[in-house]
């Protein structure tokens, strides 16, 4: 079972990521289950306009996979980049989708 808060305490870790810089689009979250595991598969869809905050997007994609992530009794066992969109015209934008899977760390 997902500690309530959970979601809280991730979308604070990839804020400070993005540099406080994303607009949150979408962010799902569905029960994953292993043999030995319990978790939650997250995936959220974050929105960058201009270009500083095209630079912070660019930061986040790079970081994302290997960043330690510091959420109390969950372990972020797998984060990766599943879609990009980029525009240059009229303004920088960028639509970045991420999936997170947690697991439970008792």
């Amino acid at each position: 079972m997902i500690r309530r808060g959970t979601t809280e305490h991730l979308r604070k870790a990839i804020d400070l990521l993005t540099e406080g810089r994303a607009e949150w689009l979408r962010h799902e979250e569905k029960g994953w289950a292993s043999i030995t595991f319990t978790g939650a598969r997250h995936t959220v869809t974050l929105g960058f306009h201009g270009l500083q905050a095209v630079e912070a997007a660019e930061h986040f994609i790079t970081q994302l996979p290997e960043h330690e992530f510091t959420i109390p009794g969950q372990l972020v066992a797998d984060a990766t980049i599943s879609a990009v969109d980029h525009t240059m015209l009229p303004e920088p934008h960028m639509v970045v989708t991420a999936e997170l899977l947690l697991l439970e760390d008792n």
